[in-house]
Parts: C-alpha cells; sequence; structure tokens
C-alpha cells in the first residue's frame, strides 16, 4: 500500500513517511488499539517530494503498518539520498522484506525466534526476518533490534533467543524490549515488573546495550506525551 501520511520533528530534524498496511498479522499488534481506519487518500510521489524539499532535514524514516510492502519505497530512498542527501531509516520492519539501496539503518522488530511460534503468531515464517537482518548486517547498515516479551507466549526462553542472534553479529547494537501490551481480543496479560526486569538480565548476557519499555493499553494510545520521539506534527 502507499503512503498516507508524513509526519515532522522539528527537534529532530527529520520526517516520517507512514505506510498504510503490513504483510503480518500478529495477534497482540499494538496497532489494534488506535483501531485507524482505511485512509481515504494515499499522497502521490510529487507531493511527498515537494512536502520534503519544504522540510529542514537531517533524516527521513520509513514506517508502517511495514515499510517494506510498498512499492514505492526504492524510488523515495533514492530522491531522499540523492536529492536531499540525509540519513535514511526504516523506523521500524519486522525484516521480512529487504531493501539496500540507498538505506542507512533500519530498526528490526523480531517477533519470535522460533519459527512454529512466529507462525502462529504472525502467520509468516521467520526465516526471511533472519536471513534479511544477516544480509543488512554484512551490507554495513545500522542496525537496532527489538522484540516483544509475553510472558504467556514464548516468555524468556524466546527474548534469550532473538538477543542471542543479534548479539551474534555484534554486542554493541541496540536492543529494546517491550513489555507486551493487552489488545483487544486478546487473552495474554501484561508481565509483570519482575518478570521485565529477568527478561532485560537475560539479554544483557548477549548484548550491551539493553532498554525496555513496560507501557500499559492507555499509556501506549498517548505517547506523544511520554516520549519526545512521538511529538510531531503532521505536515501532509
Amino acid at each position: 500500500m502507499p503512503f498516507h501520511k508524513i509526519t515532522y520533528s522539528e527537534k529532530c530534524r527529520r520526517a516520517t513517511l507512514h505506510n498504510w498496511g503490513c504483510n503480518f498479522r500478529c495477534q497482540g499488534c499494538t496497532y489494534k488499539l488506535k483501531q485507524t481506519a482505511r485512509p481515504d487518500r494515499y499522497l502521490d510521489i510529487d507531493a511527498i517530494n515537494k512536502c520534503l524539499r519544504g522540510l529542514d532535514l537531517d533524516a527521513v524514516h520509513f514506517m508502517g503498518g511495514e515499510p517494506t510492502t510498498n512499492p514505492e519505497l526504492s524510488e523515495m530512498l533514492a530522491f531522499c539520498k540523492c536529492e536531499l542527501d540525509v540519513t535514511t531509516r526504516l523506523g521500524h520492519t519486522n525484516g521480512s522484506g529487504l531493501v539496500l539501496d540507498n538505506l542507512d539503518g533500519a530498526n528490526v522488530s523480531f517477533k519470535a525466534f522460533d519459527e512454529d511460534l512466529h507462525r502462529e503468531y504472525t502467520g509468516h515464517s521467520v526465516a526471511p526476518s533472519l536471513d534479511n537482518f544477516r544480509r543488512s548486517y554484512e551490507a554495513g547498515l545500522e542496525l537496532k533490534a527489538s522484540t516483544v516479551f509475553n510472558p504467556d507466549f514464548g516468555g524468556v526462553e524466546q527474548i534469550e533467543k532473538v538477543a542471542a542472534f543479534v548479539g551474534g553479529f555484534d554486542r554493541r547494537i541496540p536492543f529494546h524490549i517491550l513489555g507486551y501490551i493487552p489488545v483487544p481480543g486478546v487473552s495474554w496479560r501484561r508481565p509483570s515488573d519482575d518478570e521485565m526486569q529477568q527478561a532485560v538480565a537475560v539479554a544483557q548476557r548477549h548484548l550491551d546495550t539493553v532498554t525496555f519499555s513496560h507501557l500499559t493499553s492507555e499509556q501506549a494510545k498517548d505517547l506523544e506525551q511520554r516520549d519526545e520521539r512521538f511529538a510531531v506534527r503532521q505536515v501532509l
């Protein structure tokens, strides 16, 4: 699906292009909390380029849904690198698609490490995500990684497997653990504070920089007030 809006952070001098839709069907996807309706219209490339040219930019990020499903992504990356000369990054991606040309970095969100759990949770194999992370690392992209800690689905074991996989490339890759946030229609519980600390400690065996977030469902709906990275305005 095409891009449907552009947001801008004056403090970070960063524009973000938002893609509609995702190829995964994650049971615990936090987008279910916002229940956002399908956009009435999508943005054309000329309008996007004009908007970006008018902004004071150091970086352009691409988010979703899943940004790598967008057929216009490669064209936009080339425009941002070759004409705007800014840093380009996938603000988050499930790693199932791979784009290397004109891309500086990516934040890859792993849903699970074991094949059966990944298929159950997303409807897709984990193999492309693991392979694409390896190929991105070998290509020199600046990588970050994250995963969700769900004590009722995979638990600490999956946290350690993902952390060991990422740390096997470089212990310095930043790693973020999101405590599972309950969403409508799913009975899984939010982890306790002690469980979150256990998950962080396990990941720290394999990685030097491990951060975490532990939000309630209500807090997740109001990220703009909690994290300055989300304090943006819509410009198109």
